[in-house]
């Protein structure tokens, strides 16, 4: 439900106005996602993020055994740019 809100109002606002530069693209990890009891090791996140128009185009979740160049491709698809 939320995806598909997102989406509509990303659309709403895809227009001649958004400044048109760079995409940043960085990965990190997620603090507090560690969960020892469980096992769970830490989540990686790979952004893209508009500075001129102060917003994330996309966001996705790296694979626990992968790596963030591996993630960068998927994310890229995810965009239209």
């Amino acid at each position: 439900m939320f995806e598909e809100l997102f989406i509509k109002w990303t659309e709403g606002i895809k227009d001649d106005s958004i400044k048109r530069e760079l995409v940043s693209i960085d990965g990190k990890c997620i603090r507090g996602s560690k969960d020892g009891f469980h096992e769970r090791s830490l989540i990686h996140m790979v952004s893209a993020w508009s500075s001129g128009n102060h917003l994330v185009l996309g966001q996705l979740k790296v694979d626990d055994k992968s790596n963030k160049i591996t993630a960068i491709p998927q994310l890229l698809k995810l965009l239209d740019i």
